[in-house]
């Protein structure tokens, strides 16, 4: 599967558990991190939590991909899912507008 196939996948699962403001970013041309992010909003810390945990459970059963890294499950206001080529972002909606992460990936996109 693509970098693109999986951001894509990724955020299907997003999209069927009611993730709010999902956005898909390459960001293949300004780093080596990752050639993706997929950055979405839950409703609120439960919600937050269990997007990850879906993302999570669905890669696992369906593809046999299991992330290299997770972060932020603790507070559930910020969880990161690293996937290698693409990197899930999922946030609390007032988290999500404190970093503004789409923005600044997308300022550097365009500088």
């Amino acid at each position: 599967m693509t970098a693109e196939e999986l951001a894509n996948v990724i955020k299907e699962i997003l999209e069927d558990k009611k993730a709010i403001d999902i956005e898909v970013i390459e960001i293949s041309q300004k780093t080596i991190l990752a050639d993706y992010f997929v950055i979405a909003s839950g409703t609120s810390v439960t919600h937050v939590k269990s997007l990850a945990d879906e993302v999570s459970y669905q890669l696992k059963e369906k593809y046999q991909m299991l992330p290299k890294s997770v972060d932020g499950e603790s507070t559930s206001r910020w969880v990161l899912l690293d996937y290698g080529d693409v990197v899930v972002h999922i946030f609390h909606p007032e988290d999500r507008a404190f970093y503004s992460l789409e923005k600044l990936w997308q300022a550097s996109r365009q500088a």
